[in-house]
């Protein structure tokens, strides 16, 4: 089977509640659309029936995929596994809240075609694209984690975190191999990543509504985001970065995906 064009990657973790919705809305514009595209859920140890859930779609949609991972592992371990699996020349990633519609998709692609590398979305970029907005008190702590982003890592974007980004392929699979941070605080890793190998990131706004149901405790995973840009920070000033790109120069080190005990859940197999 030729490979598709588009792989979405949707990461789960106890997503029983929404993510039947979120295969209804990706697969609808998936078909109304015309992409060739194929659609893969990491299920992230879930404990509720999101894997049952979703192996259930898969008996009648043939481009769904689920990837199991090896227990809970976070946000940032999930995306990675999906990506570097995902078979299409693009691939990207959204949450499952879907925060911003799967049709704002076409402006991630529409980037990578006129040339970048790297298109991600972005809430603050035009401020008018959302439709619902997050209480003040999130608004303040999001505003100030961009701001140490700046500060601390030089990226200069206006979002780093927003859940919805895009790449080629051939990006990705550099990229994400050298992504060391598995939960929360992985957006900056890969954006300093991809800006220490000169590849070309697009700043896109998207329409994006918050949901109220969002696990991120701005507190908590907050300290932790800061922990982890400072791993980052240790990570380029000892130099591991620019050790592990050289080692990926081995061209055989650049075909297996780096991500244990995977296990992709064919279709014949929930059938």
């Amino acid at each position: 089977m030729a490979h598709p064009h588009l792989s979405i990657v949707i990461p789960a973790y106890n997503e029983s509640a929404r993510i039947e919705h979120a295969l209804d809305r990706v697969l609808s514009c998936v078909e109304e659309r015309g992409w060739d595209a194929e659609v893969l859920v990491v299920d992230d140890g879930s404990t509720d029936d999101t894997a049952t859930i979703v192996q259930r779609w898969m008996t009648k949609h043939p481009r769904l995929h689920l990837v199991k991972n090896p227990g809970n592992r976070g946000k940032g371990y999930s995306v990675r596994n999906g990506l570097l699996q995902a078979a299409g020349e693009i691939v990207m990633f959204t949450d499952a809240d879907l925060s911003s519609p799967m049709e704002e998709a076409e402006r991630l692609i529409a980037a990578l075609n006129d040339g970048a590398d790297v298109a991600i979305g972005s809430r603050w970029m035009d401020r008018t694209r959302q439709t619902i907005h997050q209480p003040l008190y999130r608004q303040f702590f999001g505003r100030c984690f961009n701001w140490v982003t700046r500060v601390v890592m030089g990226l200069p974007f206006k979002d780093t975190q927003c859940g919805f980004k895009a790449f080629k392929r051939s990006a990705a699979q550099v990229i994400f191999r050298l992504q060391t941070i598995e939960r929360w605080g992985f957006d900056p890793e890969i954006l300093f990543i991809a800006r220490k190998l000169d590849y070309v990131i697009c700043e896109v706004p998207v329409t994006w509504g918050h949901d109220e149901r969002s696990r991120m405790s701005y507190l908590r995973d907050g300290i932790k985001m800061l922990e982890d840009m400072a791993r980052i920070r240790g990570n380029f000033l000892a130099g591991r970065y620019d050790k592990a790109i050289a080692a990926m120069k081995d061209t055989s080190s650049m075909v297996t995906p780096q991500v244990e005990q995977v296990v992709k859940v064919s279709n014949a197999e929930v059938r």
